[in-house]
């Protein structure tokens, strides 16, 4: 085993890259089957390539990482939070050597378990944690900027800001500290309509081939020179000239068909979903199944005068007449177009309310330091004799009640009117057009809308983006009435006009809750089912697949499919062109775990 690790060492000096579109045929010798390394050795050398305060083992220190956001979990050997891309490369070929799986991991925020474990698996499982690897370097004036592995969507927002720019996305998952690379490897949605998915051509990635040889695929259009830590030195310390960027491979850094694409409303199918074809390409939607180290992406002009609308009714086929024309009609499209259901309003007022206060008083980028605390106090109860189950989440809720009333008056008052309310934010060029649009169309039988001032609108968007988290706090405050809950997100095809789901009492009767939630331009939902004590969320969720089925939807849309979803065969066929050997969180998409796909 000596003689195999000093020769995955000396790999180094042999230019294991594939840079652009040449591939170079050198790659490391795999570790044979037979040479596994016991759990100890392997946590031993791990240890020495970050440092002992770093390798996280036994269930008390790995459960944070292990355990998903909303659902996922499983026994790890260890979890490794590498400081360098070095580290985390060397991290790489110690598991590789010691035939163990990787699962790469960002900031844990995903719905959908898909960076964490799922039950059982036939070899040891090593999370790979790179938060600590955070950089982002600036292209071009800010028009693009490469990120590293910890880049969360705040800390990119924040440093495009003074440049007038900004990220695909700004609001929502970047409240929750979300990694740049979580949207990247899910191809994530959000709210911005023009920007479509979270999309790239362009990234520094590692890869095991068909024989379990390890290579850098260096895809970013940057010329970083030759070996392997030579590249990972010098991406992340920005060790590269203007003169180094090149445009010439074509290759995008977003998605620039997606404003045309979701205008063609008479189109039977979805504008966005994880599995499209169309969107699968090498670490977009890879679902983890690559490690990839750099990213380069574009960004966005920053709007700086937008007018946002609050829209009413009681009449859904009136927000489908809208978005219809709207989108085939008008100059310019929304920059953002935010349904919510009443029951989600309702939800989110009372248990999404903290969550409210604590990003609008102390700021977005206070979330993942007070997620942490909150994830320490659990674990200190449940350390406790008795029954301490969510004790943080008791807390806080105790502690929300206490404050004044959040939501501005005249979204309470819609709230007591309307069932269907949406959020329609337009740049100050696309205003004038809206709202003679809107006087047209109401006060009508069913709905009406209002102009937002500013604080009406910062409060309403917040509230619209704190739902999926108060259904997590219902479910732990009501843990003796509440089984789980399904959480599914959807793809409506463009042409669909009966958008809003009308359930069958048979599936109703199992649901104390029922989420309406969404991108309602792009026909993107969120589907949220608080399912009653005693029954089966499994069960619930087969048939709620069936319907949408039979509705031509595609899920998910934006989440990816994590431990929850079945991969669709395009889905699948790109994960195992990524990895032939299943050394990456095998199992996502409800795949085989097991090596080499058997």
């Amino acid at each position: 085993m000596t003689v195999l690790r000093n020769l995955l060492r000396s790999k180094e000096d042999e230019g294991l890259v594939h840079a652009g579109e040449a591939r170079q045929q050198h790659r490391e010798l795999p570790a044979p089957a037979c040479a596994q390394q016991d759990a100890a050795t392997l946590i031993g050398r791990l240890r020495a390539i970050v440092g002992h305060a770093y390798v996280h083992v036994g269930s008390r220190d790995t459960k944070r990482y292990a355990t998903g956001y909303r659902c996922g979990s499983g026994p790890v050997a260890a979890v490794v939070r590498p400081g360098t891309l070095i580290e985390q490369w060397r991290v790489l070929q110690a598991c590789i050597s010691a035939n163990a799986i990787v699962i790469m991991q960002g900031a844990n925020t995903g719905l959908t378990g898909g960076s964490t474990p799922n039950g059982v698996y036939d070899r040891p499982i090593v999370i790979i944690n790179a938060m600590r690897i955070a950089g982002i370097h600036v292209l071009g004036g800010g028009e693009q900027v490469v990120c590293l592995p910890g880049a969360t969507l705040h800390e990119l927002e924040r440093i495009l800001e003074p440049l007038a720019r900004e990220p695909h996305s700004v609001i929502g998952s970047s409240c929750i500290g979300a990694s740049v690379f979580g949207g990247i490897c899910n191809n994530s949605g959000g709210a911005l309509i023009r920007r479509g998915p979270a999309y790239t051509e362009l990234a520094l990635f590692a890869q095991l081939d068909g024989q379990g040889g390890l290579h850098l695929v260096n895809h970013l259009g940057i010329d970083l020179g030759d070996g392997v830590e030579g590249i990972l030195r010098r991406v992340e310390a920005g060790d590269f000239a203007e003169a180094d960027v090149s445009t010439a491979s074509g290759r995008a850094a977003s998605d620039h068909r997606y404003c045309d694409h979701v205008r063609q409303v008479d189109e039977p199918t979805p504008a966005r979903f994880n599995a499209d074809p169309s969107r699968l390409f090498e670490a977009s939607g890879c679902a983890g199944k690559v490690m990839l180290l750099a990213v380069r992406l574009d960004t966005f002009p920053a709007e700086r005068h937008t007018t946002t609308f609050y829209i009413g009714t009681n009449d859904a086929s009136e927000l489908n007449d809208l978005r219809r024309h709207m989108l085939a009609h008008f100059a310019e499209l929304p920059i953002s177009g935010e349904y919510l259901h009443r029951d989600a309003f309702d939800i989110a007022e009372t248990y999404g309310k903290d969550m409210f206060l604590a990003i609008r008083h102390l700021g977005a980028n206070r979330i993942p330091t007070l997620m942490a605390l909150k994830n320490r106090v659990d674990r200190i109860a449940g350390r406790l004799p008795g029954q301490f189950h969510h004790a943080s989440d008791h807390i806080l809720q105790t502690l929300a009640r206490l404050f004044p009333a959040h939501l501005p008056a005249r979204m309470k008052q819609f709230r007591a009117r309307f069932a269907h309310h949406l959020l329609l934010k337009m740049s100050a060029s696309g205003a004038e057009e809206t709202r003679r649009h809107l006087s047209a169309m109401f006060p009508s039988a069913g709905g009406d809308f209002f102009q937002c001032t500013p604080d009406e609108a910062e409060k309403a968007f917040l509230h619209r983006f704190v739902i999926a988290g108060a259904a997590v706090r219902y479910r732990a405050v009501h843990a003796r009435d509440v089984e789980d809950i399904v959480a599914l997100d959807i793809a409506l095809p463009r042409n669909a006009t009966d958008w809003f789901e009308t359930l069958p009492a048979e599936l109703s009767r199992s649901i104390v809750k029922s989420l309406y939630y969404g991108h309602f331009f792009c026909h993107v939902f969120h589907q949220d089912y608080i399912v009653a004590k005693g029954h089966c969320p499994t069960a619930l969720e087969e048939k709620m697949w069936a319907l949408l089925d039979a509705r031509g939807a595609e899920y998910p849309a934006e989440h990816n499919v994590g431990h929850l979803y079945h991969a669709k065969p395009e889905l699948v066929a790109h994960y195992r062109a990524l990895d032939p050997c299943n050394v990456f969180n095998p199992g996502v998409g409800r795949t085989s775990k097991q090596a080499h796909w058997l």
